[in-house]
């Protein structure tokens, strides 16, 4: 049998025991078509990246699953049927990780993060410009004073 990662978005507005229920469901299915659910992570209630369906929020739930093709293909037209399923993704992967998800871990367990403000070096002040030249090289009206005249721009070109 094959290994699969599915991971599914339900509703905002139903309970963490509709939720419950939801994947009970879904073992069911696998079950009865010879797989088996190795492991169900909820990671709870999280804001969406954008709307779906008027929707702002969304339960996740990942779910790794040991079942046939044809019994994840029957657990995903069942899902397209409920209502409470927003959204779902299944991927085949070759073995599950072992413990939890890096949705479940902790932040400080996820591995090197960028670093703060210490990490970019000095702060500029608003006098030192970068790049683009120091206060010295600036002429009187604040523009560079090594560039030629400014071309006009023609709006008809554009």
């Amino acid at each position: 049998m094959a290994l699969y990662e599915h991971v599914f978005l339900a509703r905002q507005d139903i309970s963490n025991q509709q939720v419950d229920q939801l994947v009970e469901n879904l073992r069911g299915i696998l079950e009865a078509g010879g797989g088996k659910v190795a492991k169900v992570e909820n990671w709870g209630l999280k804001s969406l990246a954008y709307r779906i369906d008027k929707n702002r929020k969304a339960y996740y739930t990942l779910m790794n699953i040991d079942a046939p093709a044809s019994a994840v293909q029957e657990m995903e037209r069942q899902m397209r049927f409920n209502e409470d399923v927003i959204r779902f993704m299944t991927i085949r992967v070759d073995a599950h990780e072992e413990g939890a998800s890096a949705m479940m871990q902790k932040r400080d367990d996820r591995g090197p993060r960028r670093g703060g403000r210490d990490d970019r070096g000095p702060r500029r002040d608003r006098d030192d410009r970068g790049p683009r030249g120091d206060r010295e090289d600036r002429g009187p009206r604040g523009d560079r004073e090594d560039r030629g005249p400014r071309r006009e721009r023609n709006s008809d070109s554009e």
